[in-house]
């Protein structure tokens, strides 16, 4: 059975690699992302690595779940489709998420050819994600339940029984629990509070 709660990222940025082709060097990078303003952070800052460099192409995916990937790749300034859609392949071979992956070049004087930067590209950006450590996720969705603490009892042994996370808590004479449940889990979880007497609760991903 398909399971689409879960999805595949990296945790933290790659140690450099590289690969060479006739005195071309090719750096690659991977990095974790959220937002498309993490991809230009990056970007900038391997141009200020690698400020002689003649190419910084790259390619990233965003998104949990299949429906809501977005993705881009550039070939700055190589031959059309020879640089960022060989390193979005790679993505896509990995079934990674919310990752950036760059490869930086040194020409070295020799051209490749397309055939040659396509295959260059494509190694670069796998010998990336081979020196990643790749991590199974699962999508979660984010619940508040609001409650009188004389309920507390009541709230806090279905939390325990379905082994829920808390992620934040107020417990005063009102109290508030904010959990994180499983996609799958999700609607099941809302009813079961939803049904209680003087229980609120309301879903924070709309």
């Amino acid at each position: 059975m398909e399971t689409t709660d879960i999805y595949k990222t990296i945790t933290k940025p790659t140690p450099e690699v590289l690969f060479k082709d006739r005195n071309s060097k090719f750096f690659g990078y991977a990095f974790p992302i959220t937002s498309e303003d993490d991809v230009k952070q990056h970007l900038e800052d391997l141009k200020k690595q690698h400020h002689q460099a003649r190419h910084w192409c790259y390619a990233y995916q965003l998104g949990m779940q299949e429906k809501d990937h977005v993705f881009r790749a550039n070939d700055d300034g190589e031959p059309n489709n020879s640089a960022g859609m060989p390193i979005y392949g790679q993505i896509q071979s990995f079934e990674v998420t919310n990752i950036l992956i760059v490869v930086v070049r040194y020409f070295g004087g020799t051209k490749l050819g397309v055939g040659g930067l396509i295959n260059a590209y494509k190694t670069g950006a796998q010998m990336a994600l081979e020196a990643s450590k790749i991590v199974t996720r699962t999508v979660n969705v984010e619940y508040s339940i609001t409650f009188d603490y004389k309920n507390m009892n009541k709230v806090m042994r279905i939390i325990k029984e379905k082994n829920l996370k808390i992620k934040n808590q107020t417990l005063e004479l009102s109290c508030e629990l904010i959990i994180s449940v499983r996609l799958k889990d999700a609607s099941s979880i809302f009813e079961i509070f939803d049904t209680l007497y003087e229980i609120d609760i309301k879903d924070l991903n709309d």
